[in-house]
């Protein structure tokens, strides 16, 4: 029997959960309006709220301070702005830190002039210096008004975890607001955004096991919300006008409930991921695990083969039956130099490719997966033999 089409970019995209499928279904059948008084409407909150329950569960929150929004890209150009209230009071800021590696959403800036952004740089594994950043907070003149970091919990493509709270305690003491992307990290890793030290957190849907066009914000307080981004009739407490997509809030709460669930499989998924990366040096020890020396997401795998491009060999991946990613699958399906094999200092000319396994892979998947490596090896070897004979 021939082997199965193996699956391998969840931090692109997670497969649809048969539970958020199941839910989204049944919230097709609702014809009522959330913000709707009558019982059609009564019907339709109340399940919104189940799904907002569950999602504030995510990042340990009372359901109040979750803002739907259509991903997390909304969420990022929402909470990334100059411009935000304490109850009434207006906030302005005054320059926003990001990380090198951060995802392109949180590199743009926001609502942020680009004049007001500044890049931290990160090590070689892709964490945060946070020697360069503490630099960067104390030339920053208080005066000048309010700072904020963005910095994500894991980066997408290398899977490395950012020492967030570190970094959090640096801001606080500059009186800043810290924003984390946590979009990699749900259902890998416990979120809390009070160990963390954010103030906000994004979260995506798809990433989870819900249905793309779907995400949250998530504050740590209720009193100090950023401007609107999208201004409208008021709904999620006047902070994200336009009607709830209930569909896809439906899906995402049953996802972020079997996200909670899928914690408890990550040792699994970490010892399926370090076989994986041990048979790869067994049959090609010349292969470069990027961030290999420090804490990762046990899912995430991101490495390359001297002499083998990364996008020739995504597309020799895929031809054997493998779906990955050559760096992150965020750019419109652009393959180009990833900057975070650039911030890192690392090879962009090579590139890398990403690995990301999901809660169902197991151990045949492993060895599948190395099968294809293997030929894909033996014939980078072949070409570099040839060359060499030449």
């Amino acid at each position: 029997m021939a082997n199965r089409r193996l699956y391998l970019d969840h931090n692109a995209t997670a497969p649809l959960l048969p539970a958020a499928k199941e839910a989204m279904i049944d919230a097709m059948a609702l014809p009522g309006n959330p913000s709707s008084v009558h019982a059609e409407g009564r019907k339709a909150r109340a399940l919104m709220a189940r799904a907002r329950d569950a999602v504030a569960q995510l990042a340990g929150v009372p359901a109040a301070h979750v803002s739907f929004t259509s991903g997390a890209t909304e969420a990022a150009n929402h909470v990334l702005t100059p411009d935000f209230r304490m109850g009434r009071a207006p906030i302005k800021l005054s320059r926003l830190f990001v990380s090198a590696v951060e995802h392109p959403a949180i590199l743009a800036g926001g609502r942020f002039a680009p004049k007001q952004v500044t890049i931290v740089p990160v090590d070689a594994n892709g964490r945060i210096d946070l020697d360069a950043l503490e630099d960067a907070l104390a030339a920053q003149d208080p005066s000048d008004g309010q700072i904020m970091l963005a910095l994500q919990i894991a980066n997408n493509e290398t899977g490395v975890i950012q020492p967030v709270r570190q970094a959090a305690d640096l801001v606080k003491a500059h009186q800043g607001l810290v924003v984390v992307d946590a979009v990699q990290g749900a259902g890998r890793m416990p979120l809390s955004i009070e160990e963390l030290g954010a103030d906000f957190l994004i979260l995506s849907g798809h990433k989870i096991g819900a249905a793309k066009g779907i995400g949250a914000l998530i504050s740590a307080g209720e009193t100090l919300m950023p401007a609107p981004l999208l201004v409208g009739g008021g709904q999620e407490k006047g902070h994200r006008g336009g009607t709830e997509n209930l569909i896809g809030i439906a899906g995402f709460g049953a996802a972020a409930e079997a996200a909670v669930d899928a914690l408890g499989n990550v040792a699994q998924i970490l010892a399926l991921r370090d076989q994986m990366e041990a048979g790869m040096r067994e049959i090609a020890p010349d292969v470069i695990i990027h961030g290999g020396d420090a804490e990762r997401l046990v899912n995430t795998s991101f490495f390359a083969l001297p002499g083998l491009k990364a996008e020739t060999a995504q597309i020799a991946f895929d031809m054997e039956g493998a779906a990955v990613s050559a760096g992150s699958a965020c750019s419109s399906g652009k393959i180009g130099p990833s900057h975070v094999l650039a911030a890192m200092g690392a090879d962009t000319e090579l590139g890398a490719i990403r690995i990301s396994l999901g809660r169902d892979h197991n151990q045949e998947d492993v060895e599948q997966f190395l099968d294809v490596f293997k030929r894909i090896n033996a014939r980078r070897l072949a070409r570099q033999g040839a060359q060499a004979a030449a």
